[in-house]
């Protein structure tokens, strides 16, 4: 027992390494994840004091444990069994299809990215790029709201920077879960997306068990109070107006819903920009009617570092304004007392109209309805245009810039010039004519409110305002 055993430096190396990383992994990396959980807890509990709807246990499982409670879900495990059975394949080759979708949808919310990273980033990016202006919002109405429901935003999809500034307007009330799409999934935007609450869903290439899988996460975190946001048009507007209205998560969730349980409160959100970051890359999506948008790093660090140096030259001018309007808040469970059949049509279709009505007109986007309807004017002519057009949508939230139809012109005129939309002759402005689907774009997000049609879809809402309105 007291011989000497000789043995290789490199085996004594491996023995030892082995050793190192199985007392790290089972004495020391407890204690050390003990640790900052408890930390973690500790500054969840203050944020929360401070915070509208506080952040859900739900929220702050860990990925894997969230990943695990998916795919042992009861319904779940039913999806799989008729997915191998459809297919013809083992139980258990479905069974790794379904976790690897799975860990495709579940986030990974981290409180320190959401809150210490994410809400200062989109604090400054939007004020970096634009006037943010919250338009129409009913705050006695938004705090009314059960403190026990699950909110959800439903907002119209202009641009990626909805994310940002609805997160940023939204601070002070809750983290958002967003529903994302592909154009995310691309690393290392991907993980900070993931760690803000985010959840990927498959705009094609679904199948009936992936569906299942989305669907049940969704009611799960439903059911788990968790503060979700949502685009009902499933995608961004290749043509600046709303698209037609898509009723799949809306889905999930009226299926998903018991009135016996906690309340299900939608928020209707409507945005608008004075230039949409995207408007060419989506017009040249509707033209070749290919809806693939790939977030290409090396494009976007170009714009970035562009607009860095136009600061840094003392040339740079921000995009002009951004408004967010928020609706009147609608409880599920009174919908369906209203509407016990076709729940999911007539709520969709509701929100959809409620969303179109919000919509804050800005200065850009009235100087193009005007010019595009009157042809060629003077600025005098374009205010006067401006202000009948106005008269024409009384019921619209509509964002004057100083209180001055003048200056709402200039700052509409200048805008247009400066990337030449439009241009100038003496006294005259006109559209270039190769920028009129530019133009066009720009008029499409408020067309609907001087009552022109928004979408079939919406069509049928406005029967149903009276009734369920408050």
């Amino acid at each position: 027992m007291t011989q000497l055993v000789e043995i290789p430096v490199w085996l004594l190396v491996l023995i030892v390494g082995f050793a190192a990383i199985a007392a790290l992994d089972k004495v020391m990396l407890p204690s050390v994840r003990w640790f900052f959980r408890r930390r973690l807890e500790k500054a969840v509990a203050q944020l929360n004091e401070r915070l509208e709807r506080p952040i859900q246990p739900f929220k702050l499982a860990r990925r894997y444990d969230m990943i695990q409670r998916l795919i042992y879900d009861p319904e779940v495990s039913q999806a799989i069994a008729d997915h191998a059975r459809a297919e013809g394949v083992p139980e258990n080759v479905a069974f790794e299809k379904a976790r690897k979708y799975a860990r495709e949808i579940v986030p990974s919310f981290s409180a320190s990215a959401y809150f210490g990273f994410a809400i200062r980033a989109a604090r400054f990016l939007s004020n970096a790029l634009y006037r943010v202006r919250l338009g129409h919002h009913d705050e006695e109405a938004l705090k009314q709201i059960d403190p026990k429901a699950t909110v959800v935003f439903v907002m119209n999809h202009r641009s990626n920077m909805d994310y940002v500034l609805v997160t940023y307007l939204a601070a002070e009330r809750s983290a958002l879960s967003y529903a994302v799409g592909e154009w995310a999934r691309v690393w290392p935007l991907s993980r900070l997306i993931r760690a803000m609450g985010a959840y990927f869903i498959r705009r094609r290439a679904r199948n009936e068990l992936y569906s299942r899988i989305l669907a049940r996460y969704v009611q799960l975190a439903m059911r788990g109070g968790v503060t979700q946001a949502f685009f009902p048009e499933g995608g961004l507007s290749v043509q600046g107006k709303l698209m037609p209205l898509k009723l799949g998560l809306l889905n999930y969730i009226v299926d998903g819903f018991e009135q016996t349980e906690r309340d299900v409160v939608f928020v209707p959100v409507a945005l608008n920009y004075d230039r949409v970051l995207e408007d060419r890359v989506l017009l040249q999506a509707a033209q070749s009617g290919r809806r693939r948008f790939r977030a290409r790093i090396s494009v976007i660090a170009g714009f970035a570092l562009k607009q860095l140096w136009l600061r840094i030259t003392g040339r740079f001018y921000r995009f002009g304004y951004a408004a967010v309007s928020f609706g009147a808040p609608v409880s599920l469970n009174a919908f369906i007392d209203q509407y016990p059949s076709e729940t999911t049509r007539r709520l969709g279709t509701f929100l959809f109209n409620r969303i179109g009505e919000l919509v804050p007109v800005l200065p850009v986007p009235l100087t193009a309805s005007v010019l595009l309807e009157q042809g060629a004017m003077t600025r005098a002519e374009v205010e006067a245009a401006m202000k009948e057009a106005m008269a024409h949508m009384p019921q619209a939230h509509i964002h004057l810039p100083r209180q001055d139809h003048a200056y709402m012109a200039e700052v509409g005129l200048r805008h247009l010039l400066k990337r030449h939309i439009i241009r100038q002759d003496g006294d005259i402005y006109r559209i270039d004519e190769k920028e009129r689907p530019v133009c066009q774009f720009y008029a499409n997000s408020i067309a609907h409110l001087a009552g022109r049609k928004i979408a079939e879809n919406a069509a049928t809402a406005k029967q149903h305002s009276a009734a369920a309105g408050s």
